[in-house]
């Protein structure tokens, strides 16, 4: 292997090390993963629940609530579920 290639690859292992350690608070962790679930159902009840908004929308922490009443107004059971969950 090419010594500048060796080099560069060394670098971004080290820099991806650093960012893989970062600590994160409960309460942090928590949302993100509430944030991931709401994106996830956003995709998912697209057509059933949120056929009015566009498809490519960017959910964000703000609209968590709002994901979660369509959800379970208008997702039947398994709707009703995720929305339950994101209320958490």
């Amino acid at each position: 292997m090419d010594v500048s290639v060796r080099a560069y690859l060394s670098g971004i292992g080290r820099r991806g090390g650093r960012k893989s350690r970062r600590r994160l608070d409960s309460g942090t962790a928590r949302e993100m993963v509430r944030l991931r679930e709401a994106r996830r159902a956003f995709r998912r009840f697209h057509a059933q629940c949120f056929w009015s908004s566009d498809p490519d929308y960017r959910v964000t922490a703000r609209d968590v609530p709002w994901v979660a009443e369509q959800l379970m107004k208008f997702g039947g059971r398994a709707g009703w579920e995720r929305g339950a969950r994101l209320c958490r």
